[in-house]
């Protein structure tokens, strides 16, 4: 990793030493292994102790540690090898996604299509565009981790920029800003039917007349507000550490050809008729993608959001490929889809052993363990106001480390907090953000996250030296921005009293 010039500042010291310490960590295929094999022996002492708490949200239920070094954890491990690798959670999003990305990069209609891009606006908004669309991808669930941050590094090279400060942008906004959005997305819908839930258990007449726009008004002014801190870290903090790029990846910029704007006119015409036979599976009532009650936020075109990927990408760039005769026949298809399959081997073999780790993670209730204790800790320090809050956030914050499902780790503490902030006088609405400002700005720092592979395999197309401490000390500063501005955005919409969405109070007078 190059560095500036100029003498580092203190912050630059601190994250060039994060970096260092961070690269002697094995290689993520090793440290995975290590975490799995680590989480077996602790499985087998917690188990001896007989370390047990209280299940939450169950009342008089307890959870064990389960020993997965016993006799039917042995049988467990062989048993559910190759299935915890088949189930891992980005491994078929991943590669199905690249089948529709993969065709539109290899016949170049993507790197046309950025070339045009950079032409027509000025340069000065790029980055924040970047960063926005990231915030925006939450809107498609996880297929934003795929396609923005490997287009992103493209963007910056044709830009003759760093391409990784693109990939790293393009990652914060995907990422660490996953709960803004202009639009409700499936994640306002799994947490807000927890968040009910949970709020039901001290009041449900309350719990009855919540709905699942609760924070909808905050997040879409955190969308701009968190496109700005990411676009301020991008130029002052992230591009000037990583300064000048001296890799042998390069994306010329130069006009367009006549044959390259026909390719453009017809994929984009492509583009445009896909769009309209996709839109009549979803927008008329009665169309077969709709939910129950003719739902769009939960439904099937929700569940399909991948498959609409593929295509949306498949189809202009296999147009774009036949018309600038880069594809000339099937066989050209299914060799620049097998190109595109082979850069995919170290990311298939992180997904085994990340995959494992995962599974067994999940199946001792470790888990569980933690957030429980956290959700103790927080009970027995007796906080009142601002300052509880800003704890709250940052004890999510540390167990997001280590759990980075928002859905999982909420239905593990929703039971717990949204009771108990209603008991102190603080809506379900208000404990459900700041879960979501802590839950989303460390995403983007922890190996554990189950994307952060995927990103490191991308990284190290530009840079072959990218590891764990490499990438941690390149995104650090995008997590603590958004986690520092984010949680005051807060802290400034409390004090105003302003709803958090419709029907959205801050404070709950039950």
């Amino acid at each position: 990793m190059s560095s500036s010039a100029q003498k580092p500042t203190m912050l630059q010291r601190a994250l060039n030493w994060i970096e260092r310490v961070g690269n002697k960590l094995p290689h993520p295929v090793t440290l995975f292994a290590i975490l799995a094999a680590l989480v077996l022996v602790l499985s087998a002492v917690f188990s001896a102790a007989g370390l047990q708490v209280e299940s939450p949200g169950e009342e008089g239920e307890t959870v064990q540690v389960t020993n997965l070094l016993s006799a039917s954890g042995i049988e467990y491990i062989f048993t559910s090898m190759v299935d915890n690798f088949i189930n891992f959670a980005p491994l078929g999003v991943v590669l199905a996604t690249m089948i529709g990305i993969g065709i539109a990069e290899r016949t170049g209609l993507i790197s046309v299509l950025l070339r045009g891009f950079i032409l027509s606006i000025p340069k000065a908004l790029i980055t924040f565009g970047l960063v926005f669309a990231g915030i925006m991808s939450s809107v498609a669930s996880d297929a934003g981790y795929v396609v923005l941050p490997p287009l992103g590094a493209i963007l910056f090279a044709a830009l003759g920029r760093h391409p990784l400060a693109g990939l790293a942008a393009a990652f914060a906004g995907v990422s660490a800003g996953f709960s803004a959005n202009l639009l409700l997305s499936g994640t306002d819908v799994l947490l807000g039917e927890l968040t009910i839930q949970a709020a039901s258990t001290i009041d449900p007449a309350y719990a009855e007349q919540m709905n699942l726009a609760m924070n909808y008004y905050f997040i879409f002014v955190s969308t701009f507000f968190l496109a700005v801190i990411g676009t301020l870290v991008s130029q002052f903090v992230v591009e000037p550490r990583l300064g000048e790029y001296k890799g042998d990846y390069r994306e010329t910029l130069t006009s367009l050809t006549g044959t390259e704007k026909k390719g453009i006119f017809w994929s984009m015409g492509s583009a445009l008729l896909t769009t309209i036979l996709l839109a009549l599976l979803i927008v008329p009532s009665n169309a077969p993608l709709r939910g129950e009650g003719g739902a769009v936020v939960q439904s099937p075109f929700m569940d399909s959001l991948v498959v609409v990927i593929i295509i949306a990408f498949f189809i202009p760039g296999l147009v774009y490929g036949i018309v600038t005769k880069n594809i000339r026949n099937d066989t050209d298809v299914a060799n620049q889809l097998s190109d595109t399959m082979a850069s995919m081997g170290m990311f298939i073999l992180l997904a085994f052993t990340a995959g494992q780790f995962v599974a067994y993670f999940e199946e001792t209730n470790l888990g569980t363990f933690m957030a429980v204790y956290g959700a103790d800790f927080l009970q027995s320090i007796n906080l009142t106001g601002i300052p509880l809050i800003l704890v709250f956030v940052l004890i999510v914050g540390f167990i997001n480390l280590f759990i980075g499902s928002a859905s999982a780790k909420w239905a593990i503490l929703a039971p717990v907090f949204v009771p108990i902030m209603m008991q102190l006088g603080y809506s379900p609405e208000l404990t459900q953000m700041a879960y979501r400002v802590a839950d989303s700005s460390t995403n983007i720092i922890t190996p554990l996250m189950t994307y952060f592979a995927i990103i490191i395999a991308f990284a190290q197309q530009y840079d072959k030296n990218m590891r764990i401490g490499s990438l941690i000390a390149v995104m650090l500063p995008y997590s603590v921005a958004f986690l520092l501005f984010w949680s005051l955005l807060l802290v400034v919409w409390m004090l105003t009293g302003i709803p958090l969405g419709p029907n959205g109070p801050i404070e709950y007078n039950g």
